[in-house]
């Protein structure tokens, strides 16, 4: 038997484990804990180490994220070692998900959106810890989903945060000839166990969040403050729209705060009027500076 090859991602907290043949058909699994191995014996196997925090296999790999008790390099051997031997006895990675496993029932409601361009898909379960947004299909390595909705003609951009996927068409398009189609297509991708967004593929989140905060902290007194008012009195109420708002940047010579929209919030008619003069509202009334300026960007 070939030896499994030992690859690095680009998350530092996650190996993979590359396997000569090709272990899944087309789909991809996710196992958080020991008690949704049912179908996966070698994930079950494989949460007996105490350092595995999550499985996920898919293709030709098992891709496995560690919690920080230990390094990488000190066990990475043994636990390829782990899977050899599993499958030297003759035992199988998974069992026939379509035969033994119950599909997971899951709930798509359509919602609209300011937008009229967008309509927003809302799971009954989360789909992403950190947003993501795609422009096209060659931005699509982290999300299947995505790169499936893309190849629907109408599809201009997908967005996933959260328990929703927003999607945006194109103007020669009417949603109402898609609404249905398309809501029926998610809910089945979903069903069948695929991953809406592969985090396995995304920088590592606490690294990020680390970068974020050294960031954050490196910001001059009003920056802070201009973050912290969009975090905590605009953010909120975008999403539950199906966007998303990102502070850029504040130059104190012009007294200017630049945001980017995303989502359902990028390229509305409305959106960019509203939320600038909203925010400007807001900032100029909580920061007392009736000149500052808001210049809104699409993402």
């Amino acid at each position: 038997m070939s030896k499994i090859q030992i690859q690095n991602t680009s998350n530092p907290t996650i190996i993979k484990f590359v396997l000569p043949d090709f272990i899944t058909k087309g789909e991809n699994f996710e196992f958080k804990n020991i008690d949704e191995t049912a179908n996966s014996p070698l994930a079950r196997e494989l949460f007996y180490l105490p350092f595995v925090k999550t499985i996920y296999i898919s293709n030709n790999f098992i891709a496995i994220e560690k919690f920080s008790i230990v390094e990488w390099d000190d066990v990475k051997e043994t636990v390829a070692d782990q899977i050899e031997l599993f499958l030297a006895k003759g035992k199988k990675i998974l069992i026939d998900s379509k035969k033994e496993i119950k599909k997971q029932p899951i709930t798509i409601y359509a919602e609209s959106t300011p937008n009229p361009s967008v309509i927003k898909f809302v799971a009954n379960k989360l789909l992403t810890k950190k947003h993501v947004e795609y422009k096209n299909i060659d931005e699509t390595q982290t999300s299947d989903l995505a790169k499936e909705l893309f190849k629907q003609s109408f599809v201009k951009e997908v967005f996933i945060d959260e328990n929703y996927v927003s999607i945006s068409k194109f103007d020669a398009y009417e949603w109402n000839d898609y609404i249905q189609s398309t809501r029926s297509f998610i809910k089945e991708f979903l069903e069948n166990g695929n991953l809406a967004v592969d985090e396995s593929l995304i920088l590592d989140t606490k690294q990020v969040e680390e970068q974020a905060d050294q960031h954050f902290d490196a910001l001059d007194e009003k920056s802070q403050r201009i973050i912290n008012i969009l975090e905590e009195y605009v953010k909120p109420a975008v999403q539950a729209d199906g966007g998303n708002i990102a502070f850029q940047k504040y130059n104190e010579e012009t007294n200017t705060v630049n945001v980017i929209l995303q989502g359902a919030c990028s390229g509305c008619p409305s959106s960019t009027f509203t939320l600038k003069n909203g925010i400007e509202n807001m900032l100029r009334q909580m920061l007392q500076d009736n000149d500052i300026i808001v210049e809104a960007y699409n993402g």
